[in-house]
């Protein structure tokens, strides 16, 4: 697949290794890394590695292979953070925060005390953290995977 990404995009740079992100997926077409400011820890976003700025941009060849790597995802972080739920969502221009399609997969347990959108954010507590909830979703992937 031929890569097309804009210089300037944060999410883009990602994809190019030109900016460090906790990579907990990766095929031919999206990458998936933990949220730097998670709702809760093992939030993710998973992006298609060309850029698009929005579902409509995204070509209708890739809608179905990139779903489903957002249930793959959204599995994985049900099952490594022992959460009852996920949340997925994406926004389309308005509060997206990267013009680059993103999908938030966000692990929900009940009473977690989420209402509504707006959720206070909240850094990993420490690089350890943030290495251990990477390689917790890493190994869900692979399982789910098989």
């Amino acid at each position: 697949m031929q890569q097309t990404t804009t210089p300037a995009c944060a999410f883009c740079k990602i994809v190019r290794g030109e900016v460090m992100a906790r990579i907990v997926f990766e095929d031919e077409i999206s990458l998936a890394f933990l949220d730097h400011r998670p709702v809760f820890p093992g939030h993710c976003l998973l992006i298609p590695k060309q850029h698009f700025e929005t579902l409509s941009d995204l070509p209708e060849p890739l809608i179905g292979p990139y779903f489903t790597n957002v249930q793959l995802l959204s599995r994985a972080v049900e099952s490594a953070m022992e959460a009852h739920g996920t949340f997925v969502a994406m926004n389309n221009r308005v509060s997206q925060s990267v013009p680059h399609l993103h999908t938030h997969v966000v692990p929900r347990r009940r009473k977690d005390g989420l209402k509504g959108f707006f959720w206070p954010r909240q850094p990993y507590k420490s690089e350890d953290e943030s290495e251990l909830v990477q390689e917790r979703i890493r190994k869900a992937i692979a399982e789910l995977s098989k």
